[in-house]
This record gives structure tokens, C-alpha cells and sequence, in this order.
């Protein structure tokens, strides 16, 4: 619809009825103001300023990690993809063993500064590991899954705050 045919539309103003705006988007039964206009679509989310307390813990995973060796440690801010978390810390191990102690460290690291996971699931067998602690969830992954998975594409949007090769 040109300008042209915009100023000849029937308003309220002259008898006619309104005629919406298609640029104004508005979604039935929210107020207008927790509506998002097409320019507001197109602009990417704006994330939020990050939690020092889960940031923190994101770096004191990557810590623990490191003391066990863990190698190819890469931490991602997701913040802005997903609601299911902030951070993303994905490494890998050597062995079944090493995945366990890898973990195992990072999972009793953390307890002694108060912080216990949410849940574990996979175990050393299956190659993956994986422990939620809400605003960081940690992959600990043997080198096949991890090339055959490949996360660090699968989230390639996030941002990668640290890679430690």
C-alpha cells in the first residue's frame, strides 16, 4: 500500500473505519506496549546484563575443568538463543576415566561453594556428560561425540567468552 493510498483510506475521522496499520504490529488481547513492532522483530533480543554470580560460576567450571586436564574447554554466553540457561561450558576428556574425574571436579568444586547441580544425566560409557546448574550447564564430552555433535556449530550464534585449546 503506497502513501497515496494511505491518505485516500477511509478513517474514523471521515465516517469510514479505521484502517490498521500493517507496520503497527499488535497482538490481540496484550496492551500495545508488550507488543513488538515489525522493526522491533527485526532487530535481534536484546540481552540482558549478565548475572556476576552465574558468570563467576561459568569461569569456576572452566577452572575445575582445566585442574582436571580437560581439553578444548570453550565457554559460550547463550544468553541471547535460549531461556534454558546463560552459559555453555563444553570440554573433553581423554577416557572414560578422565570424563568421570573431569565431572566429578567440577561437580564437587562447585558444591563447596554452595552450588549443587540441578541434575546429571550420561555417564562416562556413553561418552557424554552433562551437568545442569541452572545458568550454566556443562558438557563433558569424549573427543568422537564431541566432533560428531558438534555444539560449538549447533550454538554458533552465542558468544564465545573463552577458549582454552
Amino acid at each position: 500500500e503506497t502513501d497515496d493510498e494511505q491518505a485516500q483510506a477511509p478513517t474514523e475521522q471521515d465516517g469510514g473505519t479505521k484502517v490498521p496499520d500493517p507496520r503497527e504490529a499488535t497482538t490481540p488481547g496484550l496492551p500495545a506496549s508488550r507488543t513488538r513492532t515489525a522493526a522491533q522483530r527485526d532487530r535481534p533480543p536484546e540481552v540482558d546484563q549478565p548475572d556476576p554470580a552465574v558468570l563467576a560460576m561459568a569461569h569456576k567450571v572452566v577452572e575445575l575443568a582445566s585442574d582436571k586436564k580437560a581439553s578444548d574447554i570453550v565457554l559460550l554466553d547463550v544468553r541471547g538463543q535460549t531461556t534454558m540457561t546463560d552459559y555453555f561450558v563444553i570440554c573433553s576428556g581423554a577416557s572414560d576415566r578422565q570424563l568421570n574425574a573431569i565431572a566429578d571436579g567440577i561437580a564437587e568444586g562447585l558444591k563447596e561453594d554452595g552450588d549443587l547441580p540441578l541434575s546429571r544425566e550420561g555417564d562416562a560409557g556413553s561418552h557424554w556428560l552433562l551437568i545442569d546448574f541452572g545458568g550454566v550447564i556443562v558438557h563433558v564430552m569424549s573427543r568422537p561425540e564431541r566432533e560428531f555433535y558438534q555444539l560449538e556449530k549447533l550454538w554458533s550464534e552465542a558468544s564465545l567468552l573463552l577458549h582454552i585449546v
